[in-house]
C-alpha cells in the first residue's frame, strides 16, 4: 500500500491546555450522554465536529455540519489547531486491560493513498448508507478528515513495533487516559530514516480494514466527487497483526419486538442444524452458576472451532446452540467460500435469525429487533437483567471474530455482518487532523517533542 508522512494539525496545549482532553472515541460510539459529557470536557473538543449536538431549529443551511465547519475554522484561527512544519508520521500507543489482564496495542498513523476494493485494501464488513451519507456531509462542510481508519496488515518482522519502541524513548505529543481507563500515546516521528524505512515496508503490504468502513467509502466518494489530489490520501492507523496488543471482543445480538416470538418453538426448529445443551436454573445461585456453565461451553467449543452461541430468553435456562450440520451452511449459503460458511455470525445470522426469525438482511440495515451489545464491563449481567423485566426478548451471546477469520473472509474477496468485529479499544480520533485544503499559513515553528524524537 502506497502511504507517506504528512503536515497534520494537532491541538496547541499552550490554547486548549492537556490536548489528551481535545480528543474522543470515534462517532459512532459517543451516545447521547457521552456527548454531553466530551462536550464540558474542553471547549475544543473534537466532538463538535465529529458529532455535534442536533437542533430542532437546524436548517439547510444552519446545521450540524455548518456548525463543525466554524468550529474547526476558528480553532485554526485561535491557533488551538496548528499543522506541523515538517511532514511526520506517528505512533500511536494504547494501554488497556481486560479482565485484570494488561495489554498493549501500537500503530502507526499516516496518510493512506486510496484504492478501490480489492486494490491493497479489503474490506471485512457491510456497511449501511445512512453513515455514509451523514460522514460525505461532514466531510463536505469541513474539507477535512478527523478520524483514522483502522487498518491492519501482516508483518512477522515487526517493523512498525521497532520503530515505535525506538520514539517511545521521548516525551508523547499526548499522554492522557480516558473514561474507561485506556491510556492514548502519541509520539511525533519526523526523522526522514525510520519514516522511509516503515513507508518502503507498507509499499508490498495488502491491508484490511478493521474499522472505519464507513469512513473509507466515504473518502472514496469525496475524491470522486471533487476530484480534489489532496482528498486521495486517507488518514490512517496501521496496526500489523502480529502486534501482542490487537484483541478482538465480541458483540452480542439483543432482541425484541419480535411477534409471536416462543422460545421452545424456535428451539424445536434450531435442534435440525444445531446441538443444543441446557443448564436449567431455579434460584439466583443456580442461576449464575448456570451462566458460567454456558459461557464455558462457548469458549471450549471456540477452541474446537465449532460455530457455537449462547442463548437466554428468561425461561429458566441458559442454552448453548452448537452447529452439528455444516452442510446446511452449504445449502443456505452455497455462493459464501468456506471461509464465510464456517464464520459464527454468519451461522447466526443465516441458520437462526434470517431462517426462523425473519431478521434478514433488511431489518439487519434497520436495526429492526435486533441491538448490538458490545462485551465491556457489566454489558452481560445488564443485557440479562434487560431480559428479566421484560423489555427485551432474548439474548445470542457470540464468541469473538479471530484475526485468521478476518484475514480468510477478506482474502475471499467478501464481507462480514455488521457488527461482526470489536476491536478493542477504539482508534480516537483528533490525534491528527488531515485538511484537504491548500496548507495553512501557521505552523509549528518550535516542537520541543519533535526535537526529542529526532535525537
Amino acid at each position: 500500500m502506497e502511504i507517506k508522512p504528512f503536515h497534520a494539525y494537532r491541538f496547541n496545549e499552550e490554547i486548549v491546555g492537556d490536548s489528551g482532553t481535545c480528543i474522543a472515541p470515534p462517532y459512532d460510539v459517543i451516545d447521547e450522554l457521552g456527548q454531553q459529557e466530551l462536550y464540558q470536557l474542553n471547549p475544543y473538543n473534537i466532538v463538535r465536529a465529529i458529532k455535534g449536538i442536533r437542533d430542532p431549529k437546524d436548517t439547510e443551511k444552519n446545521n450540524v455540519y455548518s456548525r463543525a465547519a466554524e468550529y474547526l475554522q476558528n480553532a485554526i484561527r485561535e491557533k488551538a489547531l496548528i499543522a506541523e512544519s515538517e511532514e511526520s508520521i506517528y505512533a500511536y500507543v494504547q494501554n488497556f486491560q481486560i479482565a485484570e489482564r494488561a495489554y498493549q496495542r501500537s500503530g502507526i498513523i499516516a496518510l493512506g493513498g486510496l484504492e478501490p476494493f480489492g486494490r491493497g485494501v479489503q474490506p471485512h464488513e457491510k456497511t449501511l448508507e445512512g453513515p455514509k451519507a451523514d460522514r460525505l456531509n461532514l466531510t463536505r462542510a469541513t474539507a477535512a478528515q478527523f478520524g483514522q481508519i483502522f487498518m491492519l496488515y501482516d508483518d512477522p518482522e515487526q517493523t512498525a513495533e521497532q520503530i515505535i519502541r525506538q520514539v517511545m524513548q521521548a516525551r508523547p505529543a499526548i499522554d492522557y487516559t480516558d473514561k474507561e481507563s485506556v491510556r492514548h500515546r502519541l509520539y511525533v516521528i519526523d526523522r526522514s530514516d525510520l519514516i522511509e524505512t516503515f513507508v518502503e515496508k507498507m509499499e508490498s503490504k495488502q491491508t484490511i480494514i478493521a474499522d472505519g468502513h464507513h469512513r473509507y467509502e466515504t473518502a472514496l466518494n469525496y475524491w470522486a466527487e471533487t476530484q480534489n489530489p489532496l482528498a486521495r490520501w486517507q488518514m490512517m492507523t496501521f496496526v500489523n497483526m502480529h502486534n501482542e496488543g490487537l484483541i478482538i471482543q465480541p458483540t452480542h445480538r439483543l432482541l425484541s419486538g419480535l411477534p409471536s416470538f416462543s422460545v421452545p418453538e424456535l428451539l424445536e426448529k434450531i435442534s435440525a442444524h444445531f446441538a443444543i445443551q441446557k443448564f436449567a436454573f431455579s434460584n439466583e445461585t443456580e442461576k449464575a452458576d448456570a451462566q458460567v456453565l454456558m459461557f464455558d461451553q462457548t469458549r471450549q467449543s471456540e477452541s474446537e472451532d465449532r460455530p457455537i452461541f449462547g442463548f437466554y430468553a428468561a425461561d429458566g435456562a441458559f442454552y448453548t446452540l452448537t452447529l452439528t450440520d455444516p452442510a446446511a451452511m452449504k445449502q443456505y449459503a452455497p455462493q459464501l467460500s468456506e471461509a464465510s460458511r464456517r464464520l459464527d455470525v454468519n451461522v447466526l445470522h443465516m441458520l437462526i435469525l434470517d431462517k426462523y426469525l425473519n431478521i434478514g438482511d433488511e431489518q439487519l440495515a434497520r436495526q429492526s429487533h435486533i441491538e448490538y451489545i458490545k462485551d465491556l464491563g457489566n454489558a452481560i449481567d445488564k443485557t440479562v437483567s434487560l431480559i428479566d423485566e421484560g423489555r427485551a426478548q432474548a439474548v445470542f451471546f457470540v464468541n469473538p471474530t479471530r484475526i485468521s477469520q478476518v484475514k480468510a473472509v477478506a482474502a475471499a474477496g467478501e464481507k462480514m455482518p455488521q457488527k461482526s468485529t470489536f476491536f478493542y479499544p477504539k482508534i480516537f480520533s483528533g490525534l491528527t487532523i488531515h485538511g484537504l485544503q491548500a496548507e495553512a499559513q501557521t505552523t509549528r515553528k518550535s516542537n520541543p517533542i519533535k526535537q526529542e524524537c529526532s535525537k
